[in-house]
């Protein structure tokens, strides 16, 4: 099963945006004649495996590898390297190039920055003495699908980098995706924002379409209707809380990287001793599309059902005469056993993690501090967590969404926590949690806490969630609605007027912006507080993207699409994405490596 996702059934286009950036591509390779060799920043290996297929980049010429420390061994005279703009990797590009020439290598040298050029790696370039000697260009990659409803950004550290470092370059690179999706789509005519990130990017997104517009009339009438921006600081409570759904679960223990987890082969019943296998997941997989939003326990019981349907029909085909149009319905059955066999594999490997103690322990802990009703409970549970010496990243989480709940903590019970987390994971840990506080991800107490206000406003704990018959987005945590959909479902219903008062407890500016740009007057008939109902030219719903500045969970994804298909729904959902995250990858990049 290809790698690349199927985008046949995406309610926009995407084939033709991931069509776009394989041309851009292949163009940079065709213009270097002859062979070369491709040095891939290893980051960006996973996303051009979503764009185009290694053996077409071989067809062009192309000698493919990672760039590392080590030196290229390649006879190739063509050096292509293809980086993202860091200046760790500059430091790196120099010093192969300083090997070769000591070496007496005649070679040409190539770099292409993604998503483009920046004057401060250009300046190491110069500094090390190697600029003269390369040719400089850029593969301006700001936006990749990566399936038929989510679009991803591709920026890592777009959180810690705005929250805790004050840099606001990735904010730029956002407002950038978004008005190239505009250019082919059409300018989005209306506007949402929360959070401080996400208004600066509307922001950036408005400047962008004055200095460089996208001309109405060639784009036709906007496909897009709606853009909510949401901060990811606006709800740091739905990423520290352990997914539930089949899709979350394996982000959680097993890493989704790039559509596709990582597994040993013995798991998927391949013995292979020590041997890894790629599982790729997305859309083009029947079966997990249907299943990969379902709260796990149901899971579980979806493919009981379909294990034993088989083995009743293959029963029935041994015992029995068939004629031949049941033999063929039997073997087209068939087809779908492999993918039966890899999520039965899956779901028991996953189980193995479920059915643990400790993750039972944690879930019931998430909830106690999601309630907000026992604060010595919570706080002697982590205080145990970290004299047990627990994973650091587990005890973080808990941490900050204990702090978060509590508008932060008592000054006492912060410089104890604090104190006791750095004689338990060394002293180094200091720059951490100076992370932490920057963030304002765990901090002292100054005010009282509101949190209680906005889960009783927004109904976010719902008691007797159905997990196998869901009736609201509660199901992917079981019993919790994510703060951040209800604000999504808010906003396509009724608009955030009502809400006024809450928005106002949770971080950052809130924004609305109407936008012209469609000359045929089309614009101006959008009620600013509810979106426009009007479903596009040809029949189909209208388009609302809703995208997270800092990251968004499988779950998250799970509750929007869950949204998208209740009946009475005027609208399809795509989202937009810097990162798919999970509490642990959206805390690791503050844990300082020292040494």
């Amino acid at each position: 099963m290809a790698q690349i996702p199927n985008l046949d059934n995406a309610p926009i286009n995407l084939t033709a945006i991931r069509d776009q950036s394989q041309k851009e591509l292949l163009t940079i390779l065709k213009n270097i004649r002859g062979k070369k060799c491709l040095a891939i920043d290893p980051k960006l290996g996973g996303s051009l495996s979503l764009i185009v297929q290694s053996s077409l980049l071989k067809e062009h010429g192309a000698e493919l590898r990672h760039l590392t420390a080590e030196p290229i061994q390649t006879d190739c005279t063509k050096v292509v390297y293809l980086v993202h703009s860091q200046l760790d990797l500059m430091k790196l590009i120099s010093s192969q190039i300083r090997d070769d020439t000591s070496k007496g290598l005649q070679r040409e040298y190539f770099v292409y920055f993604v998503p483009r050029r920046t004057v401060v790696c250009e300046k190491i370039l110069e500094e090390e003495k190697v600029y003269d000697l390369l040719t400089i260009g850029e593969y301006p990659l700001y936006l990749m699908p990566i399936d038929e409803d989510v679009i991803s950004f591709e920026l890592d550290l777009a959180y810690k980098d705005h929250l805790a470092d004050g840099d606001t370059t990735s904010l730029w690179h956002i407002a950038k995706a978004l008005h190239k999706l505009e250019s082919t789509f059409g300018v989005i005519p209306n506007i949402r924002a929360k959070g401080k990130a996400s208004a600066r990017v509307a922001d950036i997104l408005n400047r962008m379409q004055i200095e460089e517009p996208v001309n109405a009339s060639d784009a036709g009438m906007p496909e897009i209707n709606t853009l909510i921006l949401l901060d990811r600081e606006v709800d740091m409570i739905t990423p520290l809380c352990s997914q539930l759904t089949y899709e979350g679960l394996l982000d959680e223990f097993l890493g989704v990287n790039n559509g596709a987890v990582e597994v040993d082969s013995s798991i998927m019943g391949v013995q292979q001793e020590g041997k890894k296998m790629k599982v790729p997941l997305n859309s083009t997989d029947k079966l997990f599309k249907e299943i990969r939003d379902l709260n796990f326990e149901f899971v579980v019981q979806v493919l009981r059902q379909k294990a034993t349907s088989m083995k009743q029909d293959y029963t029935e085909m041994t015992t029995t005469n068939q004629t031949v149009s049941e033999l063929k319905d039997f073997v087209k059955k068939l087809n779908s056993l492999p993918e039966i066999t890899r999520h039965i594999n899956l779901a028991q490997h996953l189980s193995t993690f479920t059915s643990k103690p400790s993750f039972l322990g944690r879930l019931d802990m998430e909830h106690t501090i999601v309630e907000a009703e026992s604060y010595d409970i919570c706080f002697e549970y982590i205080e145990e967590m970290i004299h047990k010496q627990e994973p650091l990243v587990n005890v973080l989480r808990l941490l900050i969404l204990f702090s978060i709940t509590n508008s932060g903590l008592p000054k006492r019970n912060f410089d104890y926590l604090r104190r006791e987390l750095l004689h338990s994971y060394g002293f180094e840990h200091m720059a951490t949690l100076n992370n932490l506080e920057k963030a304002g991800l765990f901090r002292k107490q100054e005010t009282k806490g509101n949190w209680i206000t906005i889960k009783r406003a927004l109904h976010l704990v719902v008691e007797d969630t159905d997990t196998a018959n869901p009736n609201d987005i509660s199901y992917v945590f079981s019993g919790y609605a994510p703060l951040s959909i209800r604000l999504v479902q808010h906003a396509i219903r009724s608009g955030w007027r009502p809400l006024e008062d809450v928005l106002k407890l949770l971080p950052g500016p809130h924004t609305e912006t109407k936008r012209s740009g469609y000359v045929g007057g089309s614009y101006d008939n959008l009620s600013s507080s509810v979106l426009n109902l009007a479903k596009v030219g040809d029949g189909r719903r209208s388009l609302v993207l809703v995208v997270f500045v800092g990251g968004v969970t499988f779950a998250e994804i799970a509750a929007l699409r869950f949204l998208s298909s209740q009946e009475g729904m005027a609208y399809d959902l795509i989202i937009g994405t810097t990162k798919i995250i999970n509490g642990q990858t959206l805390i690791e990049p503050f844990v300082e490596k020292l040494g």
